[in-house]
């Protein structure tokens, strides 16, 4: 295989992956751009199984290596497989962060065995060991942002699995006296061994630094609460990127570059657009002590013990049933119920009946970027109807009934209306303006914010607890 030929695929490959980026961004061309992105992905794979094949046959004729990579294809194939079509809806932000984390991982482990044999990757020619200065750096990066995202993701792992009684797991914040002097220090120290690396392309500064970042990952992600984790999977999906980039640069891989920046891109846009959405500053995210304060914003047991109005799900199909126009905002807790489907099935036949129904989608609904998108699209909601909030937001004032299932903060009033709360300033959906409010909750317990509503207090919301899909389900049979 030419030099010239692979050129070309990976160029086609990386057009693939542009395509599959901009379908992405709209939810009527996301299974187009899933498709573009699987394409590029299997050009780019094969493309560079076919070269590192030529290669050896050109240099040693030794293709026990090859074997190895045919058979981590095959295995890792296998086990990607299998875990998407078992995972469940709900399950898929740790899944996301589980990825993450291997990739991360990769990063560092491939730059280890570059340090090792540089001559191995092509980087210097054969018995020669002494590393250019431009790569030392870029083996540096690439190392140090590996390691961050590893172990990052790790946390945010369990922070979202919610399985694991370890502290650092857990969703509440966890933070202590001198946190971000502790991380700078560690960031400091980490810079200085990188430095020291760089000047004597020495193990041991290289391995403290690889050992620092690794600490440093964690250290970054256990304050930040569970209310932050959609902003906090699209970091590290940016931070993923850029260690590859890095050391896309060192093996002089044009596609791993392309790849890993346009990846690293995306996801620092993404991170900017969900810290807009949750008021929350964009620098400190990057440097992870962006949580601390609005997670611990107020536990679920200060919740006031307020009135509320109940009804059955007789009433709320009764009420929707009669209105012109119905709202539906979907949360989280809609996802844990796997409501989608018979939510599909109600708003049928409210259509049939003459409602106008729409979606209404805050930014960070759920545990990751897109959450309710995929949720809705699953069960085949037509895309007219999902709007986004900045769309749906002028409308609510005309809104006959909202059905909120299984959201909390993002529809919070106290955003709005009390400059004190932990999230003052975040943008909401704008649920509270509409004539007649539905909300669907298991109970009264907090949000991720761990605040409470003033939203069920109203006296035109009607509170309707149960779960999700036993709820929806009879919902599904009053409208009848």
């Amino acid at each position: 295989m030419s030099m010239n030929l692979v050129t070309l695929l990976y160029l086609v490959a990386s057009i693939c992956f542009i395509q599959a980026l901009k379908g992405l961004s709209n939810p009527k061309m996301a299974r187009r751009g899933n498709a573009f992105g699987m394409i590029g992905m299997t050009i780019a794979a094969l493309t560079t199984v076919a070269l590192i094949f030529e290669l050896r046959k050109l240099s040693s004729g030794n293709f026990s290596g090859l074997g190895l990579i045919l058979a981590g294809l095959v295995v890792g194939g296998g086990i990607g497989a299998f875990v998407a079509r078992k995972v469940e809806m709900t399950k898929m932000p740790e899944l996301v962060a589980a990825m993450h984390s291997l990739i991360g991982l990769a990063a560092v482990c491939i730059a280890v065995a570059a340090v090792a044999e540089p001559a191995a990757f092509g980087i210097v020619p054969a018995g020669q060991t002494s590393l250019p200065a431009g790569n030392r750096i870029e083996l540096f990066i690439g190392t140090f942002v590996g390691a961050i995202t590893f172990s990052g993701s790790v946390i945010a792992f369990g922070k979202l699995s919610g399985k694991y009684k370890f502290r650092l797991f857990q969703g509440a914040p966890v933070v202590f006296k001198g946190q971000h002097m502790v991380n700078l220090a560690l960031a400091i120290a980490m810079l200085g061994f990188g430095g020291a690396f760089f000047v004597s392309q020495s193990w041991t500064p290289f391995v403290i630094m690889t050992a620092i970042a690794f600490v440093l990952g964690v250290l970054i992600i256990i304050p930040i609460g569970g209310a932050d984790m959609p902003v906090v999977v699209s970091m590290l999906n940016s931070y993923s990127g850029w260690a590859a980039a890095g050391i896309g640069f060192s093996l002089n891989n044009p596609m791993l570059i392309i790849a890993g920046s346009l990846v690293g891109s995306s996801g620092a846009i993404l991170s900017y657009i969900m810290c807009r959405a949750m008021n929350r500053s964009f620098f400190n995210v990057i440097l992870g002590g962006f949580g601390a304060q609005a997670g611990a914003g107020g536990a679920a047991g200060e919740q006031q013990q307020r009135p509320v109005k109940s009804g059955s799900p007789d009433d709320a199909a009764f009420l929707m049933s009669n209105a012109e126009s119905l709202v539906i905002v979907p949360g989280y807790g809609l996802a844990v119920a796997r409501a989608q489907h018979a939510l599909k099935e109600l708003t049928d036949k409210l259509v049939e009946k003459g409602v106008s129904v729409r979606y209404a989608i805050h930014p960070v609904a759920g545990r990751m970027p897109g959450h309710m998108n995929v949720l809705l699209a699953e069960a085949e909601v037509p895309y007219d109807q999902v709007l986004e909030m900045d769309e749906i937001n002028g409308e609510f004032g005309q809104t006959d009934v909202v059905l909120v299932l299984g959201a909390n903060d993002v529809v919070n009033p106290a955003a709005k209306t009390d400059p004190t709360s932990p999230i003052a300033g975040m943008p909401i959906l704008e649920a509270y303006k509409a004539k007649t409010i539905i909300v669907n909750k298991r109970s009264m317990a907090a949000g991720y914010a761990g605040l409470d509503n003033d939203l069920f207090y109203l006296d035109k919301t009607m509170m309707v607890f149960g779960d999700a899909k036993k709820v929806v389900e009879e919902m599904v049979k009053a409208a009848a």
